[in-house]
């Protein structure tokens, strides 16, 4: 569900400065190293009894709240306003990336060789899974990815939104809601709601080029962005358009495998080639003085090498060693081709009565659309039995979409007994969720029957088994109410009841309340129910490949033949005979607790603490190994799977609880030294700690069965559901400008992080905390903007991986890294705006 009232974003929440005394004095006294970046910058201080002055200086905020006073200084929960000029500082035109860098509770790795995950990579926020934070532009939900991350990295078994799909051109500001909001928007709000505002009006634009490199292990990249307006019929509409284009090379830190030094360094490990080219629209048309048409949408291409892991030409099978020596005498490294296709549309009609109710009536198409090939490569048993492989093959196509249609409806009324308008708001919505898997080309799937491994080396494609479409509905009804009971209590109140055609109902509520002291001391507080529905793609999606077993490698009592293993959906027979159940919805209590403090007018102090208690969370079960066994075979036999046998399986599972406590302290300072220029400085800390709390009893299936299989496993438990992303980040950033100069400097550290192993807590390694520097420097001449910047500036790295997990020393970094393992990066940009 959308926020009905699109207020426009009316700049920084900076109040009139009390003189160069008080800065003085506040420098002497509060180290000048806490700080707060207009960049990312949470909730101000305040009340609804400020200035007239100061509101007009302060964000209208749009998000968590249906009035149309709210501003971020007066806000309920904590919130961060990200301008669009704090995106362009960070030296990044990935989304994801620059929020990384400016909001300390949101974690965005870059995992490589994890087939097409590095080219869709997902984000966390507050330590979370990154589908547990709803992703909104204009107030509109914005529809998810179709692949899911199926391999060990964090976020392992999400479908989340792509954040990189929406270009830093188009964006005026955002919003990043740190407060559980299902209530008000429905699922997927447990940690939090990010909302992109878009760039609006005729007037203004820019066009921009940006490039750079690595200063090693290649990475070469740039891009063309532009944005401007048309005005519609004189001043009664316009539209936006905003366009980028771009490439980079492929980034390697890979290393030799010990094992064959003299093959020398064949692993390419680090980002993949990725060229892109978009376009996105935003418009408004006045229909008459009260009511309004809007559109905004977008069409956005990429396309992706992601490398695989090396084939060393000493692993060749026996049988097919020959062929294939002449074909890649120096072995190969596969690459895997996602290309995505994303596009969008929202439109709709809003207006006011005579009467003052405010109402907004949409309509919302997004879709994402995945092609895979793999390229450079071979099919083993496709090579022995027909004498040839091809090199490439076409592997299927996963596509997910949604469709909504929502009508909102708000009013402030003037109660006698109230001092101040309460805001009532409702509405519903209706959404419809596809899923679709096609088939790749039969030689990408091939197994055949002669023992050699099959189907396309790296990622073998969808086969028929695999494919299906699948769909379902969700009817939602919200009520909303919001008011200052005096003129220091704030609060609101929101329920929201949803009906979903594959698992029922779900009631969400959620209470929040601050009460102003003083203008510059406040408490606020929230309590709120929240829920996360299944996904289609965990619902559904399947990856199965073949393997055949000949009597030497079959083992004692193994019957030889074709077996096939791979992720089953819960509806597969033989996953309910191992234990699946229908997924329910992910359900949260979601409690905050925090202060607002402006000591004096430059600044700005914020500390929220925060818990979120999550039940039935959805996550993917281990491998479950040993399928073949005689036993095994027997049992599945039994109950009617004679057709097929497996080796090994897994499903996703509603399995285990967990409980995420920390806190964010988010401190700005504003020096205005007159002429000598004006130092804006943040000082923001997050700090989250993720438990597993509890672990549903394994299935009596998979006990009976008495291979001691376990669903959730050491690894998840104690680390991608917990400790392998970072507890705490700090970053303190420093913004000067001075005359037509502006130099950014900002540094982060990275916490430690675990990795864990199944095979034995002694191959556990604990990552040492990261400092990372970005430096950059800008100069206005008129219309232009010339830029130099460098990422990284201490070429700082993240420590090598221990011998034991390292693949023989060809992967020689963790893909948990919440920085990456790239090193410094020199960058430069100029920018023409009008």
């Amino acid at each position: 569900m959308h926020n009905g009232n699109n207020q426009p974003y009316q700049g920084g929440s900076q109040k009139k400065r009390s003189g160069k005394n008080a800065t003085t004095l506040l420098s002497a006294s509060l180290l000048l190293a806490l700080a707060s970046t207009a960049a990312a910058q949470d909730a101000s201080p305040g009340n609804t009894a400020t200035t007239d002055k100061a509101k007009n200086l302060q964000a209208v905020i749009v998000t968590g709240t249906r009035a149309q006073n709210r501003t971020d200084s007066t806000s309920l929960s904590p919130i961060d306003v990200v301008p669009a000029s704090a995106l362009q500082s960070t030296g990044t035109n990935e989304l994801s990336t620059a929020l990384a860098r400016l909001i300390p509770s949101l974690n965005f790795p870059r995992p490589a060789a994890t087939d097409a995950t590095d080219a869709q990579r997902p984000a966390q926020l507050r330590g979370l899974a990154p589908d547990q934070v709803l992703v909104l532009v204009n107030g509109k939900r914005w529809h998810s990815g179709a692949m899911v991350n199926v391999n060990g990295t964090i976020g392992r078994g999400s479908a989340a939104v792509d954040l990189n799909t929406i270009p830093l051109a188009a964006i005026d500001h955002i919003e990043v809601l740190r407060d559980g909001a299902s209530a008000q928007y429905g699922s997927d709000a447990i940690a939090g709601v990010i909302n992109i505002i878009l760039k609006h009006g005729a007037q203004g634009g820019s066009v921009e080029l940006d490039g750079g490199r690595y200063q090693r292990g290649g990475g070469k990249q740039w891009e063309g962005s532009a944005n401007f307006g048309i005005p519609l019929n004189g001043d009664k509409g316009w539209l936006r358009i905003a366009l980028d284009s771009g490439h980079q090379d492929p980034t390697n830190h890979g290393g030799a495998d010990v094992r064959y030094p003299q093959l020398g360094e064949k692993q390419v490990f680090g980002d993949p080639a990725v060229s892109q080219h978009n376009i996105f629209l935003n418009s408004q048309y006045d229909i008459t003085s009260n009511i309004q048409f809007y559109a905004f949408g977008s069409y956005r291409t990429r396309t992706a090498d992601s490398d695989e892991l090396y084939r060393n030409p000493f692993g060749y099978p026996s049988s097919v060693k020959s062929s294939l020596r002449a074909l890649y005498p120096e072995g190969y490294q596969p690459l895997l081709q996602p290309r995505s296709t994303d596009r969008s549309l929202v439109a709709g009609v809003r207006g006011t009565t005579s009467g003052g109710w405010r109402w907004d009536v949409s309509a919302n198409y997004g879709g994402n659309r995945v092609s895979l090939d793999t390229i450079h490569t071979a099919n083993y048993a496709y090579l022995h039995d027909f004498g040839y492989t091809p090199d490439r093959f076409f592997d299927g196509i996963v596509s997910s979409a949604q469709q909504l249609a929502d009508i909102d409806i708000a009013k402030d009324f003037n109660l006698s007994w109230l001092p101040n308008p309460v805001t009532l708001a409702f509405g519903g919505e209706y959404q419809r969720d596809t899923y679709r898997i096609s088939a790749g080309d039969p030689s990408s799937y091939y197994v055949g029957n002669s023992g050699v491994g099959g189907g396309a080396q790296g990622f073998s494609g969808y086969s028929p088994v695999n494919t299906g479409s699948w769909s379902r509905s969700d009817v939602a009804q919200y009520v909303s109410l919001e008011t200052n009971l005096t003129d220091k209590l704030g609060t609101s109140f929101a329920v929201r009841h949803e009906h979903y055609n594959d698992f029922g109902n779900t009631v969400s509520g959620a209470l929040a309340g601050r009460y102003d002291f003083t203008d510059r001391f406040a408490l606020r507080a929230s309590v709120s129910s929240g829920f996360r529905a299944p996904s289609l793609a965990q619902e559904d999606y399947s990856q199965i490949g073949s393997l055949y077993l000949t009597p030497s490698s079959a083992g004692p009592g193994v019957t030889p033949g074709i077996y096939q293993t791979g992720l089953l959906p819960v509806g597969n027979p033989v996953a309910q005979l191992l234990g699946a159940q229908a997924l329910r919805p992910e359900r949260s209590h979601n409690y905050t607790v925090g202060a607002v403090f402006n000591p004096i007018d430059p600044l700005t102090l914020t500390f929220d603490l925060y818990q979120i208690n999550v039940y039935h969370r959805i996550v993917l079960s281990s491998t479950l190994s040993g399928l073949n066994q005689p036993a095994i075979v027997a049992y599945l036999a039994a109950n009617g799977v004679t057709n097929v046998a497996f080796s090994s399986a897994q499903y996703f599972t509603n399995a285990v609880d967990t409980r995420t406590q920390g806190g964010d302290l988010v401190a700005s300072f504003r020096s205005n030294f007159g002429h000598a220029g004006v130092l804006d400085s943040t000082l923001s800390y997050n700090y989250n700690r993720t438990q597993v709390t509890h672990v549903a009893a394994n299935p009596a299936q998979l006990d009976a069965l008495g291979l001691q299989l376990q669903r959730v496993t050491y690894r998840d438990i104690k680390g991608l559901l917990a400790n392998s992303t970072p507890r705490s980040k700090l970053i303190l950033n420093e913004n000067y400008t001075l005359g037509h100069w502006v130099f950014n400097g900002n540094l982060t550290r990275y916490g430690n992080f675990t990795s864990y192993s199944n095979s034995s807590y002694l191959l556990n390694q604990t990552y040492s905390p990261q400092w990372v520097l970005d430096l950059a420097g800008s100069y206005n001449l008129d219309d232009w903007t010339f830029t130099l910047g460098v990422d990284n500036a201490t070429n700082s790295y993240p420590d090598k991986t221990i011998a034991a997990n390292n693949v023989n020393g060809t992967i020689p970094y963790s893909n948990f890294s919440p920085t990456g393992f790239n090193g410094r990066y020199y960058y430069t940009k100029v920018i023409y705006h009008w």
